[in-house]
This record gives structure tokens, sequence and C-alpha cells, in this order.
């Protein structure tokens, strides 16, 4: 049976939802193995060690990994992947940093963005911005991969009795240091973990119209706020909002589009939502033909007397 590698993603305090997803496609390759490599992250290993279907944790506590710089993880993973057949990360910003560098040090070619896995060497992934879906196979010895979250079940996080191994080493390449960071708070659910979204587009207008708009009915539905690319570009709302091939990934069970045209970027970050709702005045706009419900109304009118009505 293959072994295979999957890296934490985490914050020092809790394991990030979307490395359960990563655990499940990793369990259908082979025998899944963590990496929880950071500072004073013991808690994580304990709470990864749960998870079901995993062998064994691997813990790497240093300094060096406290902010996850792929400079530093990267040839950690590297030192590691001699015992192992596959690493597996999730799609996430950090994932994407993190795995191409682990594929440049084992030279092979990284299968990224993986929506199934179909074969110890075949997967499906999407290109095109979702429109068509590649069958790849990989003809390397080892393999690196990222995973949709949205594509896989995420693992269950009780259930499993892994051992959790240390890792001695420590790697500090010197190429980059950590400055700061900016994180956005909010009590809202975050966006790629939300059970429900309500997004809107470059016809809200403008920053404050948008605000008064959406939040309001995101707040009755206890929901995240998503926003297309031209909102963001536009500057209504931060890039963190931001759904779509250049944002985030999505598949709540419910997504709001709130005049949003449907350009095929935004399409592809959120076209896997269970039920997908539509609200624009041009019916001709490309949204409803992926919307399960759509409502050719201005948006204006329509919006603030659905939130009346919740």
């Amino acid at each position: 049976m293959a072994k295979v590698l999957v890296w934490v993603e985490h914050d020092n305090m809790s394991v990030k939802d979307a490395t359960l997803a990563a655990i499940t496609a990793a369990t259908q390759l082979g025998e899944a193995h963590l990496l929880v490599a950071g500072a004073g992250c013991a808690g994580v290993a304990e709470a990864a060690a749960k998870i079901a279907g995993v062998s064994k944790v691997h813990l790497a506590e240093d300094a060096v990994y406290a902010n996850a710089l792929p400079e530093n993880v990267a040839p950690l993973i590297t030192s590691l992947m001699c015992d192992f057949d596959a690493f597996v990360a999730p799609a996430t910003s950090t994932g994407k940093n993190i795995a191409p560098r682990v594929a440049a040090l084992l030279d092979v070619m990284q299968v990224s963005d993986i929506l199934s896995v179909e074969g110890p060497k075949t997967f499906t992934r999407p290109i095109y911005a979702g429109n068509v879906i590649a069958t790849v196979e990989s003809s390397d010895a080892k393999l690196v991969i990222t995973v949709r979250g949205t594509a896989f079940s995420k693992a269950e996080v009780t259930g499993g009795v892994a051992v959790i191994d240390m890792v001695a080493s420590a790697h500090d390449t010197g190429l980059s240091s950590f400055v700061g960071s900016e994180i956005a708070k909010s009590e809202r659910p975050e966006l790629t973990s939300a059970k429900v979204i309500v997004s809107g587009g470059r016809a809200l207008k403008d920053p404050e119209t948008f605000q008064a708009t959406i939040f309001p009915l995101a707040d009755k539905l206890g929901a995240a706020i998503g926003a297309s690319r031209a909102a963001v570009d536009a500057g209504y709302v931060p890039n963190d909002y931001q759904v779509g091939q250049t944002g985030k990934i999505v598949a709540p069970e419910v997504y709001i589009a709130v005049g949003i045209s449907g350009a095929i970027q935004h399409l592809a970050g959120m076209k896997d939502s269970k039920t997908i709702i539509a609200i624009n005045k041009d019916e001709e706009a490309p949204i409803f033909q992926v919307a399960d419900i759509g409502l050719v109304a201005d948006l204006f009118s329509a919006i603030p007397a659905l939130t009346d009505k919740i």
C-alpha cells in the first residue's frame, strides 16, 4: 500500500477545514500520515491524531515553522519524502505556495487541484476555468498533489487513534522572514466553510451601497459574504471576499448571487454550490444558466424586500 504524507494547514491552535478534505483524498491513495509543522502546536498534533483514517502524525515544532514560510516548510517535507510515495496538500493559498516547491525539490511534476482519485496515479482536475475536466496520469516515481477542498468530503475529526512522532530536523533557509500580518476578523462564517453565502457584483455601485444592500441580508441568514472580481477590483470589498478562479473556491449549501452577471471566472469558483439563487435584472445574464432559482428583478428593490421578509 502506498504511503501518503499530508501537510496539515493550521494556525498553531487548530486544524483548518481544508486539511480534512485533503486527508479524504489521501486515504483513497493509501496509508495517510500527517505532518504538523509549527511552533507551540502540540495541541494541533493531538487533534490531528484523532482524525479518522490517519495512521501517524509527524510533529515538527520549531520557531522556523511558526508562520508556515514555504521556503522553510518545503525542505522539511522533502527530507521526509524518502519514506513516502505521495505528498498531498489542500489547494489553499498556503498549500499552493508549498507544494510547487516540494515538486521542484523532488524534480517531479505537480498534479494540481484534483477533483477525484481514479487510480494509483490517475486523477481528474479542472482546466479552462472548470469547463473541461481532464483525466491525468502521472509517470513520476513520487506524487505531489493539491486537493480542491470542495470536491472531497471532510474526514471525521474524531475516531482516529494515530500515534505522534517527533521530527527533530529544522530547516531555516534564510530566504524569507515573517514581517507581519493583518487578519480581518468577522463574526460571520469563514467564506470557504460557510453553508450560506451572499455574493454581490459590480452592479452594487459603490462600497456604501454594497454594505447597505448585502450585509443586512447576510446577517439575517447567518451567511458569509462574497463578491465577484469586478466588485473587488472596484474597491467595494477587500480581496479576501472574492469568489472565483482567481479568488476562493466555494461550495455552500446555498449561494445567492446578487447583481453578478456570471462571467466564466466567477462560475469556476461557485458552480459546485448545492443550490444557486441568482438575482439580476438582465434576463440574458449567464448566471441564470447555472442557477437553480432565478429572479429577474432590480436588486435594489428585491433585496430589501427579501431581507424584510426573513
